[in-house]
C-alpha cells in the first residue's frame, strides 16, 4: 500500500472512530446504551444515510482523495480485530459468572427462556419464509438456526453494562440474568458453530461436510472443558515468564494462539476468541495479574476496535432494501415469545408480578451477541443484507429497551425482585452505556 492509500484508510478510520464516540457519548447523556449511538455514527455516514442524501460529499469524505475509494483490507482487520476483542472480553467475563448462587431457579429462566424460543422457531420452520432471507451460501438449515439464535439470545456485554452504569450489578436481580445469559450464550454459540460450519460446506460432499461440522463441535468442547485447565497450568509455570511480568501480553498471546487453531480447522475465529477468554479466565476471581489483564484490553480495546467496530456495522447497513412491514413483524414476534417464554419460566421458578417482568425485560436485550450474530451469520453468506439490518435492529431495540425500563424501575424505588429492597439507583459516570 502507499502512503496515500494508508492516509485514506486512516481518514475513514478517524471519521469512524470521532463519530462514534461523539454519538455513543450523546446516547450515554440521553440514558441510552452507547452502542446504539455508536452503530448510528457508521450508518449515518454508510451509504443508506449520507451516500444517499449527499453522494458527492460522501464520496469525497470516504474516499481520502482515491478515485477507487479506500482499500477495504485494513477496515476489514479492524473490524475483525474488533469483534475478536469483544468475544475475548465477553468470554473473560462469562468465566467469573459461574459458581454463583440461585442455579435452580437459573435453571428454570434459561431453559424456558432460552430452550423454547429456539424449538419454536425449529417447529414454525415451514412456515418461516427462510428463502428471503438467504444469503450467497443457500443453507436452509443454516439461516433457520440463526433465527432461532437471534430469538432465544441474550447480551452478556449490554446487559452486564446496563447493571453496571445503574448501580445494580452486584444485586441477586443481576445475579440471577447474568447467569441465565452466560449458560444461553454458550449454547447459542455452539449452535451458531455449526450453522457456520454448515454454511461454509454446502458445495463438498457430506462426508467432508460432517468432518468440518465435528472439527467445529470438537474445537468448542475442547475450549470449553479443557481449556480452562491447562492455561491455568500454563499461566503458573515456572518458565513461562511472560504471564508473571506481562499478563496483558499473556492474555493477548492466548487470544492469537487460540485464533490461528481456530482458522487452521476452518472453525469460526469468533468462538476462538470467545473461548480464549472463557478459558483465561481463572477460577481465582482474586487473581490480580488477569484482573489488570482484563481491565487494560477492555479499556484500549472499548476506546478504540469496539468502537470501530460497531461502526462499521452500522456502516454496511443497507435500508434501501429491507421492508419495515416485515422488520416490525418480526421484531414484534422475536420479543413477544422471548417475553412470554422468560415469563413462563419466571412462573415455574417461583417468580411472580413485578419480578417477572424485570427478568423478562432484561433477557429480552440481545445487545452485543445479536449484532455478532448478525455479522458472522451474514459474513459467512447464511443470510442477506436486508435480514442483516433486521437482526441489527433487534440487538439495538430490545437493549434499549431494557435499559429504559430498568431505569425507570429504579426511578420509581420499585425492588428488581420482591423480597429484597429496593435498589438504589446509582448512575456512573456517562450514564447508561452499552458495548
Amino acid at each position: 500500500m502507499s502512503e496515500k492509500e494508508i492516509g485514506s484508510v486512516i481518514q475513514l478510520l478517524l471519521l469512524l472512530l470521532a463519530s462514534a464516540h461523539l454519538l455513543g457519548y450523546l446516547f450515554v447523556r440521553l440514558r441510552q446504551p452507547r452502542v446504539i449511538g455508536e452503530i448510528l455514527a457508521g450508518l449515518l455516514l454508510g451509504p443508506s444515510i449520507l451516500g444517499k442524501l449527499a453522494p458527492a460529499a460522501s464520496s469525497k469524505l470516504l474516499s481520502g482523495g482515491l478515485e477507487s475509494g479506500p482499500p477495504t483490507t485494513v477496515l476489514q482487520f479492524v473490524y475483525w480485530l474488533g469483534l475478536l476483542l469483544l468475544m475475548f472480553i465477553s468470554g473473560m467475563e462469562s468465566r467469573q459468572l459461574f459458581g454463583r448462587r440461585d442455579q435452580g431457579r437459573i435453571a428454570w429462566l434459561a431453559s424456558f427462556g432460552t430452550v423454547l424460543p429456539f424449538l419454536l422457531v425449529l417447529a414454525a420452520s415451514t412456515l418461516l419464509p427462510l428463502d428471503a432471507i438467504l444469503g450467497r451460501a443457500g443453507q436452509r438449515t443454516s439461516a433457520l438456526l440463526v433465527v432461532g439464535i437471534a430469538v432465544a439470545v441474550t447480551s452478556i456485554p449490554v446487559i452486564s453494562r446496563i447493571f453496571y452504569d445503574l448501580g445494580i450489578l452486584q444485586t441477586r436481580f443481576a445475579s440471577l440474568v447474568l447467569g441465565v445469559a452466560v449458560l444461553e450464550d454458550i449454547a447459542l454459540w455452539a449452535v451458531l458453530a455449526i450453522a457456520t460450519a454448515l454454511a461454509s460446506s454446502t458445495p463438498v460432499p457430506d462426508g467432508v461436510m460432517a468432518m468440518h461440522v465435528a472439527a467445529t463441535l470438537a474445537y468448542f468442547g475442547a475450549g470449553m472443558l479443557a481449556g480452562p485447565a491447562v492455561l491455568r497450568r500454563l499461566g503458573a509455570a515456572r518458565w513461562n515468564a511472560l504471564a508473571a511480568t506481562s499478563p496483558v501480553t499473556w492474555a493477548l498471546i492466548v487470544l492469537l494462539t487460540y485464533t490461528v487453531i481456530a482458522a487452521s480447522l476452518g472453525v469460526s475465529l469468533v468462538f476462538a476468541a470467545f473461548l480464549a477468554g472463557f478459558g483465561l479466565r481463572s477460577q481465582d476471581e482474586n487473581d490480580q495479574r488477569q484482573i489488570l489483564a482484563g481491565e487494560v484490553i477492555s479499556k484500549f480495546s472499548f476506546s478504540l476496535f469496539i468502537p470501530a467496530y460497531f461502526a462499521i456495522v452500522g456502516f454496511r447497513i443497507d435500508l434501501k432494501n429491507i421492508s419495515l412491514v416485515a422488520t416490525a413483524v418480526f421484531i414484534l414476534v422475536a420479543c413477544a415469545i422471548k417475553l412470554l417464554s422468560v415469563a413462563l419460566g419466571a412462573q415455574l421458578a417461583g417468580f411472580n408480578g413485578l419480578d417477572t417482568l424485570n427478568l423478562a425485560a432484561a433477557t429480552n436485550a440481545r445487545g452485543g451477541p445479536g449484532i455478532v450474530l448478525a455479522s458472522v451469520a451474514f459474513d459467512a453468506g447464511i443470510i442477506n443484507a436486508s435480514f442483516y439490518t433486521t437482526l441489527i435492529l433487534l440487538a439495538v431495540l430490545t437493549s434499549q429497551a431494557a435499559g429504559t425500563w430498568l431505569g425507570y424501575v429504579l426511578r420509581k424505588g420499585w425492588p428488581l425482585l420482591s423480597g429484597e429492597p429496593a435498589a438504589e439507583p446509582e448512575e456512573a459516570p456517562g450514564g447508561v452505556v452499552g458495548a
